[in-house]
């Protein structure tokens, strides 16, 4: 396990250290200008869209799609997992406080990326065999890129996604699941062993596989009925805990968004000069984390976004744009002010804590024994909505690569992975999660910058129709002074 460990983090000091930082942050800044900054244009305007078609029970469509709503909670649900819990404290103990503002400058500039995945899914989206709607990034890399090499490119993105997703990713969403629990129990001094193996993780491993499964086969319809009604239901049930230590610490709040900001530039300012955290880590930590957590220009989301009924693809476009507001600046803030306000990331540092005992630990200063029983619920709603998220993005490309005989195939694969992952060392896990997660970035926006300009277009055309369509109000006339 070391010997692997040591060679994927090799693999990834180059891809997130150099490539991806720039390739990440580098389309995102190019779509925020190309688009005009449309993330701060259209920002109310992509809440309307999304609260517009707010609803826990959504219509059933035979054809495959989902409502907008729909779409958007399956894509959210992906993007709001242990990211936003365990990955949160782990880019602040390998990059300091900093690595939380790098996070939301690469979440501000993902916004104008993943309104461009999502506009091109539409636009690129069309119907199988059997009548339904299927989109995603392979359909708009082989239009783009036609011949060999789109399909080349678009097989590689579609395997590197079944791995990404489907298999390393659902093993680090059951590994948190398992380490939450085994902490909770620990602390609680309840423990079993069975030959050296401790069982609390392997039944939680295997309860999760197997309602997750359930869903699996279910189909579209399934995941989409799933979603649409955990999605609301856990954000607000988190923020809610959160909210509540944040309030009883609200004299540490100033003092917390100091160390994000020095820390940004300066981490031995804010944390102290004896820890050797630098800015390159920092920025490091925090963008890798924010594209684990939010997804965009990751190509995964734009599954998702494909198949919602809407009137334009701009009007997804607006919406899958919420959704990163909602992960980054919203769930995953909250995350990091909890601990940074309950005092525990020295600790995190020290190694006294990794990942998501941080976390538990943050809310443990306030809610007590409870705060490890807190966030042990939240770990199995979030990843288990990331879970249900991920297979559905892993089988939309299984059906292009192998067709619909695989799915089944798949399903069981990744419901035996989702028990295997509570058994990693949870370094390899998140290691390999960060190389494979990587590889799939880069086809992906290579197709979006290759169609930047039809992205532009679009947008341009979707305003001006939004624009003749809205209600003129009529202008008063003057009163003629008598």
């Amino acid at each position: 396990m070391d010997a692997i460990l040591n060679i994927v983090n090799a693999v990834n000091s180059v891809l997130w250290d150099w490539v991806l930082l720039f390739l990440l942050c580098g389309t995102g800044i190019y779509f925020t200008f190309r688009l005009k900054f449309i993330q701060v244009r259209k920002f109310g305007a992509g809440f309307k869209k999304l609260f517009g078609g707010f609803s826990l029970k959504g219509k059933k469509n035979k054809d495959g799609g989902m409502t907008s709503f729909q779409s958007f909670a399956t894509a959210i649900a992906a993007q709001v997992g242990t990211g936003n819990l365990a990955g949160a404290a782990a880019a602040m103990i390998s990059g300091g406080p900093g690595a939380i503002f790098w996070m939301w400058v690469s979440a501000f500039f993902g916004m104008a990326t993943i309104y461009v995945e999502a506009t091109l899914a539409q636009k690129y989206r069309r119907l199988d065999e059997n009548g339904s709607i299927v989109g995603g990034p392979v359909y708009y890399i082989t239009a783009v890129f036609q011949g060999k090499f789109g399909k080349v490119l678009a097989a590689i993105f579609s395997v590197l996604v079944m791995i990404a997703l489907g298999f390393t990713g659902n093993m680090v969403q059951s590994n948190s699941i398992g380490e939450a629990f085994q902490s909770t129990f620990s602390s609680f001094g309840i423990t079993w062993q069975v030959g050296g193996v401790n069982m609390i993780p392997v039944i939680v491993g295997i309860a999760v596989a197997i309602f997750a499964f359930l869903i699996f086969v279910g189909g579209v319809g399934r995941i989409a009925s799933v979603t649409e009604k955990i999605v609301p239901i856990m954000a607000c049930f988190y923020i809610l805990g959160a909210l509540i230590v944040i309030f009883a610490n609200i004299t540490q709040v100033p003092h917390a968004f100091a160390q994000i900001f020095v820390g940004a530039f300066s981490p031995k300012a804010a944390l102290g000069a004896a820890v050797g955290i630098g800015i390159q880590k920092a920025v490091r930590f925090g963008v890798s984390r924010g594209l684990f957590s939010n997804e965009a220009g990751m190509g995964s989301t734009p599954h998702a976004h494909a198949i919602a009924k809407v009137k334009r693809p701009g009007d997804q476009g607006l919406v899958a744009m919420t959704s990163v507001f909602i992960d980054t600046f919203v769930i995953l803030t909250m995350t990091a002010l909890v601990i940074l306000v309950t005092g525990v990331l020295p600790d995190g540092i020290n190694g006294l804590y990794s990942g998501i005992d941080l976390t538990q630990a943050g809310f443990s200063q306030v809610f007590g024994s409870f705060g490890s029983v807190f966030i042990a619920i939240c770990s199995l709603f979030f990843a288990f909505s990331t879970i249900i998220g991920w297979y559905f993005f892993g089988e939309a490309n299984i059906r292009y690569l192998f067709g619909k005989k695989a799915v089944k195939v798949y399903a069981v694969i990744v419901s035996l992975l989702v028990i295997v992952g509570c058994f990693l060392k949870v370094d390899l896990v998140w290691a390999l999660s960060d190389c494979f997660n990587g590889l799939m970035v880069i086809p992906n926006l290579i197709a979006l910058l290759a169609l930047s300009g039809v992205a532009a277009k679009m947008m341009k055309d979707y305003e001006h129709e939004t624009r003749l369509e809205s209600p003129k109000i009529p202008k008063k006339k003057k009163m003629k002074s008598q």
